[in-house]
C-alpha cells in the first residue's frame, strides 16, 4: 500500500458584516461524483507545490483570485481501494473579496455562498466538514492559537 498526495482541498470564504460564508460548488452531473457539493479541489501537477495547485484550481474552477491564503491545520485523507492507496490531502483556507463574482468552469453546474451550518449539511465527508469548522473557528471565534501559516 502506498501513501500519496495528489489532490488539494481549498475552502474559499468571504466575510460580510462579520459573517463568514463558504463557497460550495456542485459537481456537474456528467462527471464523476456528479451532483456532489464540494469546495475547490484538484489534482497536483508534477511540477507544482500544493498551494500552487490550489491557486490554479481556484482560478480554473471559479475565476476568483485569492485575497489571502493559509494552510489549514488539518490534512484530509481517504482510502482508494482501486489503487490500494491512502490519499493525504492538504487543506487551504482562502479568503476572497466579498463582492467577487464567481465564474464556474464546466466541472460545476451551480454554486452557493453558505453559512457554516449549511456548509456542514451539504458537504458529504466528515473530513471536509472538519476543515470548514476549523477555518470558521479560527476566523470567527478567533481561535488564534491555531496559528495558521499564511501563504498569501
Amino acid at each position: 500500500m502506498e501513501i500519496i498526495t495528489s489532490i488539494i482541498e481549498a475552502h474559499l470564504f468571504r466575510i460580510i458584516d462579520s459573517e463568514m460564508e463558504f463557497l460550495l460548488l456542485k459537481r456537474a452531473d456528467n462527471i464523476y461524483l456528479g451532483g456532489l457539493w464540494q469546495m475547490v479541489t484538484g489534482r497536483i501537477e508534477e511540477s507544482e507545490k500544493g498551494f500552487e495547485t490550489a491557486i490554479r484550481e481556484i482560478k480554473e474552477e471559479t475565476g476568483l483570485v485569492p485575497k489571502n491564503m493559509w494552510v489549514a491545520p488539518n490534512v484530509n485523507s481517504f482510502y482508494n481501494h482501486t489503487s490500494d492507496s491512502i490519499n493525504m490531502i492538504p487543506v487551504f483556507a482562502v479568503e476572497v473579496e466579498p463582492q467577487s463574482i464567481v465564474i464556474l468552469s464546466n466541472e460545476h453546474s451551480e454554486y452557493l455562498w453558505c453559512s457554516l451550518e449549511k456548509t456542514n449539511k451539504l458537504l458529504a465527508w466528515d473530513g471536509q466538514k472538519k476543515s470548514a469548522n476549523i477555518i470558521y473557528d479560527y476566523f470567527i471565534n478567533q481561535f488564534n492559537y491555531l496559528n495558521l501559516s499564511k501563504i498569501l
